[in-house]
Formats: structure tokens, C-alpha cells, sequence
């Protein structure tokens, strides 16, 4: 028969304590770490599609896409077809 020692087995608890307190942080952290990427990685993407043209759309292909959005109505969509037609 073993005799065990009390404080050993107290000693023997806070290390398995320890040790999952440790295994637990390093989840936490690794979660924590994928959130902000995949935050990030949201915030970038969304903030690409502001809304807003780019570049090298032509005033023609902006107003096609605001007319097919139904942001303006066959009257405007005309008359500000034919003005651009008169600029080129």
C-alpha cells in the first residue's frame, strides 16, 4: 500500500489546473486572433464596394447602372443620356 503525501496531491492539482488554464488561453487567443482577421478581412471587402464608380467607368456605363437600380426615372435617364451625347 502507498502512502500519499497531501501536498503532493495538492501540488499535483494546480498543476493540472495549469495546465488547462494554458491550453484554455491559447484557444482563447487563436480565437480571438481569427476574429480580427476575419473582421478585417469584411471591413476590406465591404470598403472596396463603397457605391462609388471606378475609375474607368464612362459617365454613360455610371448612368446605365443607376437607371437599371431604379435611382432614376426614364425622364431623367434620357435627358441625361442626350446631354452626355452632346458632350463627346
Amino acid at each position: 500500500m502507498r502512502i500519499v503525501n497531501p501536498a503532493f496531491l495538492q501540488v499535483d492539482q494546480i498543476m493540472d489546473n495549469w495546465e488547462w488554464s494554458m491550453i484554455l488561453m491559447i484557444i482563447f487567443w487563436v480565437l480571438m486572433l481569427l476574429l480580427l482577421v476575419t473582421m478585417i478581412w469584411f471591413l476590406v471587402r465591404k470598403g472596396g464596394d463603397t457605391g462609388k464608380s471606378s475609375s474607368n467607368e464612362s459617365a454613360l456605363d455610371i448612368l446605365h447602372k443607376r437607371y437599371a437600380r431604379g435611382e432614376i426615372d426614364d425622364e431623367h435617364y434620357r435627358r441625361m443620356k442626350k446631354e452626355l451625347a452632346g458632350r463627346e
